[in-house]
C-alpha cells in the first residue's frame, strides 16, 4: 500500500469483491475527515494487507456468499483480517456481505433467508439502535424510528455473542449490529450516491426501481452514519451498553 498518509498516520483499507460494488459515498467520507484509503479488488487477485498497516478496515458487498470459500479462497483470508482488526480494536465496518463475513468472523452464522430482499427501503431501529452513536441520531420523534437504505441481499446471519443488535425489518431481523465499540455490520447499503446507483440500475432484478430522489435520500443519511461511524470507532471510548 501506497500513497499519502492518514491523519491517524495508516491507512484504510476499502476491500471490495465485485466490480459494480464499489466504495461509493465511503471514500468522500473518508477524506471529509482527513483518512486515507486504499480500495483492494480482491475480485482482481490483489492481495489483503496485514493488520498492523491499517487504520481501519471496511468490506464492502458482493454476489458471493460466505460459504462459498471454494469458489472464492480470499473469503476465509478476508474473515481473518476482519477477526484480527477487531481484535486490534481497529475501525471495521462491514456492508450486506462485509456485514455477514463480520459476523461468521465472530462466531456467528449465516445462513440463507426465505427470500430476497432488494430496492430501495428503510431499516427500524431497535432500542438500542437508538441509543447506538452512530445509527441513533438519526431517530427523532417525527421521523420516528426508521432509517432509509438500499437492500440487496438473501443471506442473513444470527448475532455474535455479545453484539448489540441495532436494527431489523420484517423479513430479516438482524439488519445491523454493534462489536464493542469499534466494529459495526450493515447489512444494508447507505453508501450508495448517484454514481453507484447508475451502475445499479441495469443489474437489479426486473421489477425492482432505484430513483435518483431514492439514491439522494439514502447518500443523505449514509453519509451522516458513516461519517460518525469513522469518528466513533475511531475513538478510543467505549460505548455503554
Amino acid at each position: 500500500m501506497s500513497g499519502p498518509r492518514s491523519r491517524t498516520g495508516r491507512t484504510w483499507a476499502i476491500l471490495q469483491h465485485v466490480a459494480h460494488e464499489g466504495p461509493g459515498a465511503i471514500l468522500r467520507v473518508l477524506a471529509e475527515r482527513g483518512e486515507v484509503a486504499d480500495v483492494v479488488r480482491l475480485d482482481l487477485g490483489e492481495r489483503l494487507p496485514p493488520v498492523d498497516s491499517l487504520g481501519g478496515l471496511i468490506v464492502l458487498g458482493g454476489p458471493m456468499g460466505v460459504h462459498d470459500d471454494d469458489q472464492y479462497p480470499w473469503l476465509a483470508a478476508e474473515r481473518v483480517l476482519m477477526r484480527s482488526a477487531v481484535g486490534a480494536r481497529l475501525p471495521v465496518l462491514g456492508v450486506c456481505l462485509g456485514a455477514q463475513q463480520l459476523a461468521a468472523a465472530l462466531g456467528a452464522d449465516v445462513t440463507t433467508g426465505p427470500a430476497e430482499e432488494v430496492g430501495a427501503g428503510w431499516v427500524e431501529l431497535t432500542a438500542d439502535g437508538r441509543r447506538d452513536p452512530v445509527l441513533g441520531p438519526e431517530y427523532n420523534g417525527l421521523s420516528g424510528t426508521s432509517v432509509p437504505c438500499v437492500h440487496w441481499h438473501q443471506d442473513t446471519f444470527s448475532l455474535p455473542e455479545d453484539a448489540v443488535h441495532l436494527a431489523a425489518t420484517r423479513s430479516f431481523p438482524n439488519q445491523a449490529f454493534r462489536y464493542g465499540s469499534h466494529a459495526y455490520g450493515f447489512q444494508f447499503h447507505l453508501e450508495i450516491d448517484l454514481v453507484l446507483a447508475e451502475a445499479w440500475r441495469p443489474l437489479l432484478p426486473d421489477g425492482v426501481e432505484l430513483t435518483e430522489a431514492e439514491a439522494l435520500r439514502v447518500e443523505g443519511v449514509g453519509r451522516r452514519i458513516l461519517g460518525r461511524f469513522v469518528d466513533v470507532a475511531s475513538a478510543d471510548v467505549e460505548i455503554p451498553a
